[in-house]
């Protein structure tokens, strides 16, 4: 058996998109269980749309997520260039060897005049009138350089078989196949042809790719065989859609999944995390990019995980799944054909899993560059900051899923007079309450002649603050909580006074009753 060598040719379009991630994931996956190579090449044909440094955003979706590749950009190999700029020598050799067997011809018929009806389309085209060209206007052409495409010579009355890894049988009828241009004007290559040329010179074994590109296959199929290659394996799975829906993942219908609840939330999401570490063009990142997940804070384990999971599982029941155990297990008779939706609150969950199986140092690298960026530390490798980021994720609990939820708790990060307190809360909690600030005078006092200021020490003086002064923890607990923290919900209330420390309590609970006294 040959070496499994399986291919991803992403268009630089300045971003990866999270279902493009998903194929490519497919194709690393089944390179890795077969013990093969997995090659990345650049579509980048099409000029006008693309641009170099489009580039770098796919290569570090690749690389963040740590699905390396054996031949392409940045590390070269034997069959290169990966560049399909770069390759139109081979193109066009390939065309010329197709109009010197006969098998593709020169088409001189301008665009205008081809009918747009697809039936008519279809009659016209097979009259070939080029090719009824008499010699003398083809002298005249070609004195006069009119322009021409090369059209591929579709055979007639046949059927294009292929045997698809995922959908099974499928046929094609050639009579209802148009001769497709496989060469422009300007002598650069299409799409089909391209592909084919490149897979077969790259020694691609299985096609791996979207199922939109089903209606590709015929082509490629024909220029397959009039070139003399060897057909691949092709495997054709289903598209990533929308939440809750059955259409394409689409970047183009953004405004209309910001009215999903599950996809809301993960705009709002952004939109609050972004401008805060001086991403000011939020707007840029969405959830069907891959940056989206890695500059807000999500694990490369969570998306692969997830990812490996649309369109494919282990068994009936398995969710959770570490590379090494999907790299063992991925068959191609396992992806079904069905669209497998995206779904925010399932990736959600991988990622809870995934956060929870990292040490405390692992977490504390992972929050810390959000802090940073913020301006909420200035460095978070100090001892002491460490230690910080370390108590408030503790007492974050579950509440840490991404790692940007570090955020959520700028509270014990910000200066004792920069704290901002929620206009709501602190209105209900002590600014309308004269007992409330009275009892946080008297806690003040309290809380200042504390020789132990850890969460069980200030869990007894609290209790026996409230029972000395005849009221309920109720009475006292919600505005300490505003108070030194400046919000109505937090962490344990105990664990906020202890990793906060007497000084700033104290300091903010002198803030909380000089702002309640002000107008």
């Amino acid at each position: 058996m040959s070496t499994v060598r399986t291919r991803f040719a992403p268009s630089p379009t300045g971003y990866m998109h999270i279902g493009g991630m998903r194929t490519a994931l497919f194709n690393w996956l089944w390179a890795r269980h077969n013990g093969g190579q997995f090659i990345l090449r650049i579509d980048d044909t099409d000029q006008e749309r693309n641009l170099s440094e489009a580039l770098d955003p796919i290569l570090q979706a690749f690389k963040w997520l740590g699905l390396n590749w054996d031949e392409g950009p940045e590390v070269g190999g034997d069959n290169g260039p990966y560049f399909q700029s770069e390759r139109n020598d081979l193109y066009r050799s390939a065309v010329d060897q197709l109009l010197t067997e006969g098998k593709a011809y020169r088409c001189y018929v301008p665009t205008g005049e081809i009918p747009l009806d697809r039936d008519e389309k279809l009659g016209f085209m097979r009259q070939r009138p080029s090719l009824k060209l008499s010699q003398n206007e083809l002298d005249q052409y070609v004195a006069e350089e009119r322009p021409f495409v090369v059209r591929l010579m579709v055979p007639h009355d046949q059927k294009v078989q292929i045997e698809d890894a995922v959908r099974g049988y499928v046929e094609f009828d050639t009579n209802l196949m148009i001769d497709p241009v496989i060469m422009r004007a300007n002598g650069t290559p299409l799409y089909n042809l391209a592909s084919v040329i490149d897979d077969a010179q790259m020694k691609i074994t299985h096609v791996i790719r979207a199922e939109e590109h089903l209606s590709n296959t015929p082509v490629q199929v024909l220029i397959f065989q009039a070139l003399g290659y060897e057909l691949p394996q092709f495997a054709h799975i289903p598209f990533v859609a929308a939440p809750g829906g059955k259409e394409k993942l689409s970047k183009r219908k953004l405004d209309k999944y910001r009215k999903s609840p599950q996809f809301k939330k993960m705009f709002d999401k952004a939109e609050a995390v972004f401008p805060r570490i001086g991403l000011e063009n939020a707007g840029g990142l969405d959830p069907v990019m891959v940056e989206y997940y890695e500059k807000i804070g999500y694990l490369p384990e969570a998306i692969l995980n997830a990812l490996s999971r649309l369109g494919w599982s282990l068994d009936d029941k398995t969710e959770i799944m570490s590379m090494d155990t999907i790299i063992e297990n991925f068959t191609l008779d396992r992806i079904v054909k069905s669209a497998a939706g995206l779904d925010p609150d399932k990736l959600l969950s991988f990622q809870s899993h995934w956060m929870n199986q990292l040490s405390m140092d692992e977490k504390v690298e992972r929050c810390s560059p959000f802090l940073e960026k913020a301006g909420l530390v200035q460095d978070a490798s100090a001892p002491e900051t460490k230690q910080r980021i370390s108590q408030v994720i503790i007492g974050m609990e579950d509440r840490l899923k991404i790692a940007s939820d570090i955020l959520d708790f700028d509270e014990f990060f910000v200066a004792d007079d920069q704290l901002v307190y929620d206009a709501k809360a602190f209105k209900k909690r002590i600014k309308k309450s004269a007992e409330a600030v009275t009892l946080l005078e008297k806690l003040k006092e309290k809380l200042a002649q504390a020789s132990d200021f850890n969460a069980e020490a200030l869990d007894q003086l609290l209790h026996d603050f409230v029972e000395q002064e005849g009221v309920g923890m109720g009475q006292i607990i919600h505005a300490l909580r505003v108070a030194v923290s400046g919000k109505g919900t937090g962490i344990g209330m105990f664990d906020c006074l202890a990793i906060l420390g007497k000084e700033s309590c104290i300091q903010r609970i002198d803030r909380a009753i000089s702002l309640s006294q002000s107008e």
